[in-house]
């Protein structure tokens, strides 16, 4: 029996250039999932990290995905377009003595690393208590020496102390630009998100999430980190990687080699939207592997 709220899921790609194989993999699993539990599917645009942003990438990756036989259920989100809905959340922060103001440096919190202070990679709260102005500082989210645990659909259980792994973490850059794990949590609650569907290398993120949802008082969320596509290099495929664009012109082909890197039933070759169909009938997420990598090689 499925649980009494609505299955609401999404894929949320970031507009740094097309969509390459491993972003069709984790598109087909979270729509996949998301149908087969009589849910809705929707496509957001993460696109707040503008100096990243490909002139044209968005474009390219709503003509993708239509070519490949996706249709979502409410209109397409643009991060640019919610700085509001961020700000009023770092407001609500901010009321609640959560966040601070952090004038750190990346070259300054690099010497900190190498000299062994503050763990690897772990802020050592030095602007904690400097009460410095919010004005043209990062801003840190205060992390607790708790554990925070979820049960994940394929990695299994996940722990994690965000106070001994990243310490108070940033929720908006020195130069303005809203950091993801702000972003993303504000979306997921305003988009009424239940389940995410995403790639493996997010994982990590998870508890930073949790953590900041819980300090929002936003709903909790059911997570799936599926294996990510790696290349010959033993690299993930991504664009920085310069992953191949999908070629549209092969999107049947392409489709059932994404079923197949997640181990599900095979489709007969049809128009992408009747494939789409057949996979969603089929689909068995138990089935995807539970590694953090694929272990075929792909292009």
């Amino acid at each position: 029996m499925h649980d009494l709220i609505p299955y609401k899921g999404r894929f949320a790609p970031s507009p740094t250039g097309p969509l390459h194989f491993g972003s069709l993999i984790t598109a087909l699993a979270s729509y996949c999932e998301a149908k087969a539990q009589n849910g809705q599917w929707l496509v957001r645009i993460e696109d707040t990290d503008i100096p990243r942003i490909q002139v044209g990438a968005t474009t390219a990756i709503l003509t993708a995905l239509e070519a490949f036989g996706f249709e979502w259920d409410e209109p397409v989100v643009h991060q640019q377009d919610r700085l509001e809905y961020y700000e009023q959340a770092l407001q609500q922060l901010k009321s609640n003595h959560l966040i601070y103001a952090c004038q750190c440096s990346r070259k300054q919190l690099s010497g900190l690393s190498a000299n062994g202070l503050g763990g690897l990679g772990t802020y050592p709260q030095t602007c904690h208590h400097l009460n410095l102005p919010f004005d043209q500082h990062a801003i840190r989210l205060k992390t607790t020496d708790h554990t925070i645990c979820f049960d994940d659909l394929i990695q299994g259980h996940c722990c994690e102390n965000l106070n001994q792994t990243v310490g108070d973490f940033v929720l908006k850059r020195r130069d303005g630009i809203i950091s993801y794990q702000l972003a993303v949590v504000v979306d997921d609650a305003l988009q009424g998100i239940t389940h995410v569907v995403r790639g493996a290398d997010l994982l990590d993120n998870t508890a930073r999430q949790i953590w900041l949802g819980q300090c929002l008082a936003v709903p909790s969320l059911h997570y799936c980190h599926i294996p990510l596509a790696m290349n010959a290099q033993g690299q993930k495929l991504s664009k920085q990687n310069l992953a191949k664009p999908l070629n549209l012109n092969q999107a049947p082909l392409l489709i059932r080699q994404a079923l197949h890197a997640l181990n599900q039933p095979d489709v007969e070759v049809d128009s992408p939207q009747r494939m789409l169909i057949q996979a969603v009938d089929q689909w068995d997420i138990k089935l995807i592997d539970h590694n953090m990598m694929l272990t075929q090689i792909f292009e």
